[in-house]
């Protein structure tokens, strides 16, 4: 009962929160988008992170730490790669052209063509795989761990599912269409505190049945590794290598995570929220990695499925009380991704194809009117895709679909590197071969696999855009930017932030090697 009035009021304070938040008449779409392009560096670091961490993140990394240790970590921290690049190189860029999308930079870049094959590409993904996962995985992480008390919504375990998929999926696409990004922001905050506050109690739960940090030294010290085996099938050392590609896309050239910075108050505060947030991922990391761990060393007999770790901690060790605020913990990892994945659908569909397309004299009305059909839209296609990945998974259990939609986002991640990458690096990119270069990544993805099945797709991930970047610069050669001219400081403070960031990060590697 505890558990229960703690989910309502959870759900009341975002209810209450988002309608504060909600947009006034005759405003413009730029207030409706991109907050009135005011947002402070707290509201970015908290907001942007939030967005990052999804249900299935407890499911999956916590077992996949409970298999591999701290490796499992990687990452989490090494984001921090792509957060810097994000905060140092591209977005200096994207506030000098004062875009509202990403697609208006590449558009500057590489023209019409490029910018709305890049769009398209993006509404696509976002509007099915994107909010049908994160409504599916969170959904079903809810009812893996608190099945027992959410049986008074539905006895059938599919029913049940789908009922939260419906439910969380309207409730966190009502209050993005009445309030934008205020509202997408006002709740992130409330959103991460809980999510923190769930990640402390089962950290603190698990360490203290464990005997202490030392315990997990004493217990279970090759767990406590960094760097795996370059012969690991799942997480070599090398991995680090594509992953730092694919941390470019998804830091820099997401439209979901950039929207906080794009919509800055100025370059300090969208520079100083960004190396926040890579601070708060070292956070993250702690909290999801460690108790998988702690939970290897705890069992005497191994768990049969890896992911059932974080259920196994929450049921065996978390008290009454507690188990309510970790509800609310995974109702907030899907509604933090779902809400700003509605709100960069509104500004991807209004500005790059309505009012560019569509409607050229869109009034600022007609404009964030768009944008909210487009969030009606993509709820309906994202509730099929979640009830569709639901259908897979009852009907295989054993289906790795998860790992299918991985692949299918890294197949068309890798040539979204290429294509902006080359839109910084090169001086004067060639529209048509970097656009080649994009679309050449899928049959090399596919060659790679092929005659190298057993290379670990982060490896393949790299030589992939390694591959396109080649034949980009080639195609595009005009002349490089200079390295140092990437960076853009707005002071000398942030450059020592992003000093003291990287040292960090490399100690950690040193440290855990």
């Amino acid at each position: 009962m505890i558990d229960f009035l703690i989910v309502i009021i959870y759900f009341i304070i975002i209810f209450i929160t988002a309608f504060s938040g909600r947009i006034k008449k005759d405003i413009s779409s730029e207030d409706y988008f991109l907050s009135s392009r005011n947002l402070r560096w707290p509201s970015i670091a908290v907001s942007t992170i939030a967005t990052n961490i999804q249900g299935y993140q407890f499911l999956g990394m916590m077992g996949s730490a409970y298999l591999f240790g701290l490796a499992q970590a990687s990452l989490e921290i090494n984001a921090l790669q792509g957060i810097l690049i994000a905060a140092f190189v591209f977005v200096p860029l994207y506030l000098k052209e004062k875009i509202t999308t990403i697609t208006e930079f590449i558009k500057i870049k590489l023209g019409n063509t490029v910018a709305l094959f890049y769009s398209l590409t993006n509404i696509t993904l976002f509007s099915t795989i994107t909010i049908g996962a994160a409504l599916f995985w969170g959904a079903y992480a809810a009812d893996l761990v608190f099945g027992e008390q959410l049986s008074f919504i539905n006895e059938n375990r599919i029913y049940r599912i789908a009922i939260m998929i419906i439910f969380l999926g309207f409730f966190s696409a009502i209050y993005t269409y009445m309030g934008g990004l205020t509202a997408v922001v006002k709740t992130d905050i409330i959103q991460f505190t809980i999510l923190v506050l769930s990640g402390v109690c089962v950290l603190s739960t698990t360490i203290y049945h464990l005997g202490g940090w030392g315990q997990l030294y004493e217990l279970s010290p090759d767990k406590m590794h960094l760097h795996l085996p370059i012969d690991h099938k799942v997480l070599p050392w090398t991995h680090l290598f594509g992953l730092f590609f694919l941390n470019i896309n998804y830091w820099c050239a997401n439209q979901s995570i950039m929207q906080r910075a794009i919509a800055a108050k100025n370059l300090g505060h969208a520079q100083a929220g960004l190396m926040i947030g890579g601070l708060l991922k070292y956070g993250m990391a702690i909290l999801i990695v460690i108790p998988g761990i702690a939970l290897y060393s705890l069992l005497d007999e191994p768990l049969l499925d890896p992911d059932m770790a974080f259920p196994y901690i929450v049921n065996t060790y978390v008290p009454t009380g507690l188990k309510g605020v970790i509800l609310c913990g995974l109702f907030a990892s899907l509604m933090s991704t779902v809400d700003s994945t509605f709100n960069s659908l509104a500004t991807l569909w209004s500005v790059d194809i309505y009012s560019k397309y569509l409607k050229k004299d869109a009034s600022e009305k007609q404009k964030i009117q768009a944008g909210k059909n487009a969030i009606l839209v993509s709820l309906l296609t994202g509730l099929l895709m979640g009830l569709i990945l639901l259908y897979l998974k009852f009907e295989n259990p054993n289906t790795a679909f998860t790992h299918t939609l991985n692949e299918l986002r890294y197949y068309i991640n890798c040539g979204i590197v290429v294509l902006i990458c080359t839109s910084v690096i090169v001086v004067n990119p060639k529209a048509k071969w970097v656009l080649f270069s994009f679309l050449l990544t899928l049959p090399i993805n596919l060659m790679i696999q092929a005659v190298f099945p057993e290379i670990n797709y982060f490896v393949r991930a790299f030589f992939v855009v390694i591959s396109g970047l080649i034949i980009s610069f080639l195609g595009s050669w005009s002349k490089l930017i200079i390295f140092n001219k990437l960076f853009q400081f707005n002071s000398k403070k942030e450059k020592i932030g992003a000093i003291f960031l990287i040292i960090s990060l490399i100690i950690f590697h040193i440290v855990f090697h």
